[in-house]
């Protein structure tokens, strides 16, 4: 399919962003000496699957907001929500199941983490900072609140028309949904706060939000961020079908990413094996 005009004239605009791919690089290759190292040891806690999730995830994170994809957020609604999506429902879940602290620990220098990282795990109001901020009630609503305010029209427009406030918006998209995460996957060697029963519970809490906002966009009768309203269409798609798009899109992901895995759950927790180890325990 041959590219219109309009996207090629973006793509010529565009230069890959060298921090970014520096910075993801870097990530990369500490975790995967950290895990080539504990593979090496007697009682190696990580697989091959925790290896290949916290590379999709890098990968994942790239594609948001290292590669080609990201030269057409200003210009498409629809390409911008999927970047979010990336940042928030694919990227910080897969980082997670990688079992991230342990390997990069072990394969970042030791000296570094022996006077930097260690100094600062020692001191006791970051420990009560990071006790407060992984508790799921805060998780939850960090999560949802940058979510909304990030979607306001003005805070959405800032973010647009700044290069450096965008990077801002992406950071904190990608950091509270880490938090949003953490109680799900639980990453090696956390342990859940809750029982499991709530799970379901907190993934249906974390899913509304985002699928009511989706539903907003999408039966919305006019463009909500002005810049999009006079973008030059670059996929053939009028404003308001992009806005419509997205919203289905956020919608939809919002369904398939938190319901699921609550109906999935609720199942394992009502099978007869969960029942009867729950009366033995």
């Amino acid at each position: 399919m041959t590219m219109s005009p309009e996207a090629q004239a973006v793509l010529r605009e565009w230069s890959p962003p060298v921090s970014v791919n520096v910075v993801l690089g870097c990530a990369a290759f500490f975790y995967v000496r950290g895990w080539a190292l504990l593979r090496r040891g007697p009682s190696n806690p990580l697989t091959n699957t925790h290896l290949v999730a916290f590379l999709g995830g890098i990968f994942a994170l790239w594609i948001a907001i290292g590669s080609p994809l990201a030269a057409f957020d200003e210009a498409s609604l629809t390409v911008h929500m999927i970047q979010h999506l990336l940042l928030m429902l694919i990227v910080p879940p897969l980082l997670l199941i990688g079992a991230p602290a342990i390997s990069v620990l072990h394969g970042l220098p030791q000296f570094v983490v022996r006077t930097v990282l260690g100094s600062l795990f020692r001191l006791q109001w970051l420990q009560r900072l990071g006790s407060l901020l992984l508790h799921p009630v805060s998780c939850l609503l960090l999560a949802t609140v940058t979510m909304i305010a990030w979607h306001v029209p003005a805070a959405f427009e800032l973010a647009l028309n700044s290069e450096g406030w965008h990077e801002v918006e992406h950071a904190c998209f990608l950091t509270t949904s880490l938090l949003l995460w953490w109680p799900v996957i639980q990453p090696f060697p956390s342990h859940s706060r809750w029982p499991a029963w709530s799970l379901p519970i907190y993934l249906l809490f974390a899913m509304f939000p985002g699928s009511a906002l989706g539903a907003f966009l999408a039966f919305c009768d006019r463009v909500l961020y002005p810049s999009y309203a006079t973008a030059t269409p670059i996929f053939g798609l009028s404003p308001l079908t992009d806005q419509i798009l997205a919203g289905v899109l956020m919608w939809v992901a919002g369904i398939f990413f938190f319901g699921v895995p609550a109906v999935l759950i609720t199942l394992r927790l009502l099978s007869p094996a969960a029942r009867s180890h729950a009366s033995f325990s």
